[in-house]
């Protein structure tokens, strides 16, 4: 990776110093052929390398200055070149203008120019952000050195006499890109400059520190930014063209030119990167907050033992030698945490470098400082990343390190593994008072998928590490055990919920069985809320919730020993409905009510009708009075506004009359979709055993499509089965459907050659 990257660094100044040899000759023949003249010696063109002086010649009063990537010595193979010609008032400006533009735009290679007096440039410097930006780093190319010195000192004078107002304005541009693009170290197909944490808040920086506020970026930033430097410089080479979004197709293509192992180890590399720079970013940004707003009000309030605030930040109170305290560390993370306030970047440098390792197992004092920085909720989180940006995490937690800018590499999660964790602790800490141990809870939390660091299950070998973790935390043997079955099990109850019939008493009696006990109950529902936010949108909303809510309220009554109440086979709404003898149909909202007599095949024809109207359906079920079947739909529209209900209606009335092909309505509405931009994984059908004691459950992962529900239930209407009841969860772009299926005679399967044959006609229906 290291020579690659060399090797790419070396390329671009090359390339740059060709195109300085071509801009110089086209300076020198612009020149040359608007005075009449042949050929002009390169002292000529160039006057002195240094900036010190100007030669008297033809080129007195015209020179070539190199702007953004070019100026800054950051060109990628795609990359336009941003030009200024500057002057000092010469007429023939214009021509020499043209003859250096035209061969330009005639070569292919994109081109920003303009051509500007010093007073010119100036001038539109004080009111454009991008062109100060630009001067501000300009670079000599050619023609009179004293002009572009003149230009750039004139521009970085009123940069630095403004900077109050001006840096208001960068730090609006920056917000704005950020609202727009969003963060680098956490997205799936990040653009590498206008992220944040990209390359244009490294240029931002340098923009402050140009404006002498704080300082330049340091080592570390410096090394992030040519690491995205050469990821763009790659990108360029795999797609031939001068773009900026890494989008999933090229990843891996991209991490060869790197010589990376594949797309996982690129993306980890990015998150860390971009990470790295939108923490200094931050610190900058307090930096120039501080130092505008005028002197900070004197004095040092207490915190906690050694710990003070000192000028809006956390500090080491005087004569405190971290040497001499190994807590010290967790218990100013905590009180930082608490207070809402930043940890100074020199305490934070000094806690790092000095403080012993804690012993093992921990005193009672680091656990309970590390519950206490967790349980200071939001304000936790920056904390947090100033602890990891420093390398105290992985010293703590040695696990931390194999999920520490891990990438998750699809559309639900909206963060890194490790990023991931301590937003879900962000989360959890608004349930502490809901629960008998609000310290495990937070723990878990912290640790819940801590297994992804590690091949295979990652809630089975979760399980195996925090139960090393914990027991170097000093935690107590029972609550080893407790925060064993958190991790082991933190999924139970989203995925019972969503993909299980809560109505089979076999359903309830798993999860009472796994999770034991109340205590652990109510842990694993606070912890289920609290994941599912941290994931993403798509992994939580009102609907799972409740689902949720549901569950935990029929595994409570099973722990205590009450039975459950039973529910009725029907509704009085729907008793009402199917009074009339079938063929009502009712649509209010995310509801929809099917009654008609009953058939084999009733529900998915049903949901044929509920796709063809880009309704997405979240979960079905069946019940029957006597001939007459009741199905209760829980639907979405796809997007925008839901369909008119008279017409939906309408479509339903006439596919149960057997008057509407749905079939051909779902084709055109599958032929007039893109197909996937990257490959997608072949559909898997499972046939779960020990599910349901009076149907055969079968869980169906594809990719998701409109009509895929359908095509499942015809798949089994084939089969001669008949669905009873179905959940169904998109994550993303991957469907998850559960099916509860019977035979005619309302038995599950039970032959393994009929259970096989299911499984292969379900698959031949996704293909």
């Amino acid at each position: 990776m290291r020579g690659e990257a060399r090797s790419f660094a070396a390329a671009r100044k090359e390339r740059a110093a060709d195109i300085d040899r071509w801009l110089t000759d086209l300076l020198r023949t612009a020149v040359s052929q608007r005075n009449g003249k042949g050929g002009l010696l390169d002292s000529e063109l160039r006057g002195r390398t240094e900036l010190g002086g100007a030669e008297r010649g033809p080129l007195t009063g015209v020179a070539l200055v190199a702007v953004g990537s070019l100026g800054r010595g950051e060109l990628a193979p795609g990359s336009d070149l941003d030009l200024v010609l500057l002057h000092n008032g010469r007429d023939d400006v214009a021509q020499i203008a043209d003859r250096i533009w035209y061969p330009i735009w005639d070569s292919g290679v994109g081109l920003d120019h303009s051509v500007r007096t010093v007073d010119e440039a100036v001038k539109v410097s004080r009111e454009d952000l991008k062109a100060v930006l630009g001067l501000i780093q300009a670079r000599h190319i050619a023609g009179d050195p004293e002009l572009t010195r003149a230009a750039r000192e004139a521009v970085l004078a009123e940069w630095r006499a403004d900077s109050r107002r001006r840096l208001g304005e960068l730090r609006e541009s920056a917000d704005k890109r950020a609202d727009s693009s969003g963060e680098l170290a956490f997205l799936l197909e990040p653009d590498l400059k206008d992220a944040r944490g990209g390359i244009r808040d490294v240029q931002a920086m340098q923009a402050v520190a140009a404006a002498w506020v704080a300082s330049a970026p340091g080592p570390r930033v410096r090394e992030a930014h040519e690491l995205l430097l050469d990821i763009r410089h790659g990108l360029h080479l795999v797609t031939a063209r001068g773009t900026d979004r890494l989008v999933l197709q090229e990843q891996d293509a991209v991490a060869g030119t790197l010589g990376l192992l594949d797309a996982e180890a690129l993306m980890r590399r990015l998150a860390e990167a971009g990470r790295t720079i939108a923490h200094s970013f931050d610190a900058t940004w307090r930096t120039v907050d501080r130092l505008l707003s005028g002197p900070a009000p004197r004095g040092r309030r207490p915190l906690a033992d050694g710990v003070v605030e000192h000028g809006g930040e956390v500090v080491l109170a005087r004569g405190v030698n971290p040497r001499n305290d190994p807590i010290l560390v967790l218990r100013a993370a905590a009180a930082a945490a608490e207070a809402g306030l930043p940890l100074a970047p020199a305490t934070v440098t000094a806690l790092a470098a000095q403080s012993p390792p804690l012993s093992v197992p921990w005193p009672d004092e680091a656990r309970d400082a590390l519950v206490g920085l967790l349980g200071a909720g939001r304000a936790a989180v920056p904390v947090w990343e100033e602890l990891d940006q420093a390398g105290v995490l992985v010293r703590l937690i040695p696990d931390w390190e194999r999920v520490r800018h891990r990438p998750q590499r699809n559309p639900i999660h909206t963060y890194t593994v490790d990023r991931h964790l301590i937003e879900t602790v962000a989360g959890a800490a608004a349930f502490t008072r809901e629960v008998s141990r609000p310290d495990l809870l937070l723990i878990g939390a912290l640790l819940h998928d801590i297994g992804k660091g590690w091949p295979g299950d990652h809630s089975t070998t979760g399980e195996v590490v925090v139960r090393d973790i914990a027991a170097r935390m000093g935690l107590p043997a029972a609550d080893v055990e407790v925060l064993a079955t958190m991790v082991r099990h933190h999924l139970l109850l989203p995925e019972t919920a969503t993909r299980r019939d809560l109505d089979d008493p076999v359903t309830i009696s798993r999860v009472a069985e796994a999770v034991g006990s109340h205590e652990v109950l109510e842990l694993l529902a606070a912890l289920a809320v609290a994941d599912g936010l941290a994931t993403g949108p798509a992994a939580w909303n009102s609907w799972k919730a409740n689902l949720v809510a549901d569950l935990v309220r029929r595994v409570r009554s099973a722990l205590a020993g009450t039975p459950p109440a039973a529910a009725p086979v029907l509704s009085a709404e729907q008793a009402s409905l199917a009074r009339h003898g079938g063929g009502a149909i009712r649509v209010n909202g995310g509801a929809v009510t099917v009654v008609a007599p009953d058939r084999p095949g009733l529900l998915w024809r049903a949901a044929g009708v509920l796709a063809a109207h880009r309704m997405v359906v979240r979960s079905a079920s069946a019940a029957s009075a006597g001939s007459t079947a009741v199905i209760e739909f829980a639907v979405v529209p796809e997007y925008g506004s839901p369909p008119d209900p008279a017409t939906l209606e309408a479509d339903l009335r006439l596919v149960l009359a057997g008057r509407l092909d749905i079939e051909q309505r779902l084709a055109r509405r599958t032929r007039s979709l893109r197909p996937p931009r990257v490959p997608v994984a072949p559909p898997r059908v499972t046939l779960v055993d020990d599910a349901s004691n009076t149907a055969t459950v079968v869980e169906v992962r594809a990719h998701d499509r409109p009509g895929l529900l359908w095509k499942i239930g015809r798949a089994f209407g084939d089969c001669g089965l008949d669905v009873r009841a179905a959940r169904v969860e998109t994550l993303g772009a991957e469907a998850v459907d559960v099916f509860y299926v019977v035979d005619r005679a309302g038995r599950p399967i039970t032959d393994e050659t009929q259970r096989g044959q299911v499984r292969e006609h379900v698959l031949a229906a996704l293909r």
